[in-house]
């Protein structure tokens, strides 16, 4: 089984083009032409056309399907279109579909996208409302009479058991929100631009449930973000230097549910980031010190400790610490916290500028950048590196 040894995918595709809209709180447009703007603005970085474009890959959350995004962007024929399951945990498997794709010669040139009005439309963070009845959401069933009815109530059960079982306290969490707005105040295209915040704001803000404050929780954007994928060859005759994908990965634990694993041997950790991690690892040969800058998925804070922790970058308990040392450049683009909730689409943007060295928190050459998506639900991650 591919999960006890390394694959052979890495070397073999690139993200050779990144393009978004702004990103706000109203957007004033539909998410059709989100999409579409976003995926012509990756196609004009990338030097490439839609005639080029042979494959399209999206989550199964999106509201705008391959061929009508197709249609509405001047892309012709598809020989590749293909959904991820499992909202923010889709993020890196889009491109390791597109990276597929194109290893094994189905599609020449493939756009991952992702595009919604998350905050002036559906709001993820309202939680469960009027959910057509699925195998899946029995779960969730089991825990909505007791009010466990929004994402932050879900993660704040992991959460003060993890501050319970290392004898910690919310603290530890704020270093996380400090660090992605510190990167945010300085990035032109976040949100929270010029906004940095302390370790006292955090403290001071709100709760949203307990151990959770509002600091902890990710922003409600409206925008859209697009990925090209293309082959390593290609890609050396395109205007932007690639970011190769050295090693891909998706994982589900055993008792998996959506971010409602409550039944697991422990809930300090997450053990689909466990799986992704040690299949990156295993592929591309790499250990947490060859890695120059950590884009994690930050929907909330304590799920950005625990992967740390699970990829071998600190000990358990010891993430808090770890972030506020600065220990590894971490979300330089602000995160999900500061520069916008996309679903981690714009992580893997961000991913990318620093392979470039075109970030505006650059980290000084970088040449590897791991990225993960969505944690608390099935997942994935990355590891992008400079060609050569």
């Amino acid at each position: 089984m591919s999960i006890r040894r390394a694959d052979s995918l890495g070397g073999k595709a690139a993200i050779v083009g990144i393009g978004a809209t702004e990103f706000s709180k109203d957007s004033g447009r539909s998410e059709l032409k989100l999409a579409v703007e976003a995926v012509r603005a990756a196609l004009d970085d990338a030097g490439l056309t839609p005639a080029d474009v042979d494959g399209l890959v999206t989550f199964t959350m999106d509201t705008s399907p391959e061929i009508t995004v197709a249609q509405a962007a001047g892309i012709g024929e598809l020989s590749f279109f293909s959904r991820i399951h499992y909202g923010g945990g889709a993020a890196c498997a889009t491109v390791q579909q597109a990276a597929l794709a194109v290893a094994s010669g189905i599609a020449d040139v493939v756009v991952c996208y992702r595009a919604f009005n998350e905050r002036s439309g559906r709001r993820f963070g309202s939680g469960v409302q009027r959910r057509e009845p699925t195998a899946e959401g029995t779960a969730l069933g089991w825990n909505l009479p007791y009010g466990l009815l929004t994402p932050a109530s879900w993660v704040a059960m992991a959460a003060q058991r993890y501050l319970h079982a290392y004898g910690l306290d919310p603290e530890a969490f704020g270093h996380v929100a400090v660090v992605d707005r510190r990167h945010a105040a300085r990035n032109p295209a976040a949100y929270f631009h010029g906004k940095p915040i302390t370790l006292a704001d955090h403290a001071a803000s709100r709760w949203i449930v307990e151990p959770l404050r509002l600091l902890d929780c990710c922003q409600e954007t409206d925008g859209g973000q697009a990925l090209v994928v293309t082959s390593v060859e290609r890609a050396r005759d395109l205007p932007r230097p690639p970011a190769v994908v050295v090693a891909a990965a998706q994982g589900a634990g055993r008792s998996q549910e959506q971010m409602t694993s409550f039944y697991r041997d422990g809930l300090t950790g997450l053990p689909e980031t466990a799986i992704v991690a040690r299949q990156l690892w295993r592929s591309s040969g790499l250990s947490p010190a060859d890695i120059d800058v950590g884009i994690l998925y930050d929907h909330f804070t304590p799920f950005v400790l625990m992967q740390l922790e699970e990829f071998g970058f600190c000990g358990p308990g010891e993430a808090g610490g770890f972030v506020a040392a600065d220990a590894l450049p971490l979300n330089t683009h602000g995160g999900q916290l500061g520069e916008a909730y996309l679903h981690g689409m714009n992580g893997i943007a961000e991913a990318v500028r620093q392979i470039r060295g075109t970030s505006v928190n650059q980290v000084a050459g970088a040449v590897r950048s791991l990225v993960t998506a969505g944690t608390g639900v099935p997942t994935s991650g990355l590891v992008l590196g400079a060609d050569g």
